[in-house]
């Protein structure tokens, strides 16, 4: 599968890298859809790609930290290799991608923070005012390897109305490079994006790639689903990764949507080590995470 791919994932992508495979993906699959859902503070698309006509509609999404962006990566593998898959009649891992287009219609956000991953992967802004506000809200250095906000420095993965004020309460209070759920809830044109797309699209199931840890998050107090347990323990026997039902964290994206939607909905922590996770830790995640992007056709 590897010699087929038209993408070019081996680097981490800066905004306009994955514009262009994107824009090469859609030129070469008919069954690809390309949608902008929103914009990000500096006005960069949010760019959503939709892929199968099947009643079950499920919703991935990556890099809503901007150091975690290797999640974009591994999103973008899957969907060249689902894609060509299509064209060719070939099985992944014995899966018949064809039964996935028409069993399930995925939604896939691939760069949540497009503002804050140009910012790791390609360096200070050139617009003045913005290269100003993320030196002064990093305190004068260059080196953004922890950076995980958007670019005026809110944690876009803070942001939701799950206790959100328990957030507030514990985490910083002004601006930082992470952790900052920002003033109020959904403040951010980034969350509001997602929230909005999930809001109209109803999904049935979501995950939100992040790294790291090899672990699957799957509960937020008590509100999800039985069935969540089933399947984050299949996520877990095809990827080897930990189940994990309960975390004390709150306003993510994932608990919002089983507050709110009584639905599965899973975070998963792609990898091990220190992030910003070496790109040569890349075909290890993705073998992992293609399991558990399998295992939603039967389970």
């Amino acid at each position: 599968m590897r010699l087929n791919r038209i993408i070019h994932d081996e680097r981490f992508y800066t905004f306009r890298q994955f514009e262009e495979d994107l824009f090469t993906l859609q030129a070469t699959y008919p069954q690809f859809a390309l949608n902008t859902i929103g914009h990000s503070i500096m006005g960069r698309p949010i760019y959503e790609v939709v892929i199968g006509n099947g009643d079950q509609h499920i919703h991935i999404n990556g890099s809503f930290h901007a150091h975690e962006s290797i999640t974009t990566n591994v999103i973008m593998r899957f969907i060249n290799d689902y894609l060509h898959a299509l064209s060719t009649n070939e099985p992944i891992r014995g899966h018949n991608m064809h039964h996935f287009f028409n069993e399930i219609t995925l939604s896939i956000v691939p760069m949540v923070n497009p503002d804050g991953v140009d910012l790791l992967n390609n360096g200070l802004p050139e617009n003045e005012r913005f290269r100003e506000l993320v030196l002064d809200i990093n305190n004068q250095s260059t080196n953004f390897d922890q950076w995980k906000a958007n670019i005026r420095g809110v944690d876009l993965n803070n942001q939701y109305p799950a206790n959100w004020e328990i957030e507030q309460r514990r985490k910083p209070k002004q601006p930082a490079p992470r952790d900052f759920p920002g003033y109020g809830p959904l403040t951010e044109p980034e969350a509001l994006a997602i929230y909005d797309l999930t809001l109209m699209k109803d999904f049935d199931r979501v995950l939100a790639l992040h790294t790291q840890g090899e672990i699957i998050f799957w509960g937020y107090e008590g509100l999800e689903p039985p069935i969540s347990r089933d399947i984050a323990q299949e996520y877990g026997r095809v990827s080897g990764y930990r189940p994990i039902q309960y975390v004390d964290s709150h306003a993510g994206y994932k608990d919002w949507f089983i507050q709110d939607f009584r639905r599965p909905g899973f975070t998963l922590e792609l990898g091990q080590g220190v992030n910003p996770l070496p790109i040569t830790d890349l075909d290890h995640i993705y073998e992992e995470t293609l399991g558990i992007f399998l295992a939603n056709i039967y389970v």
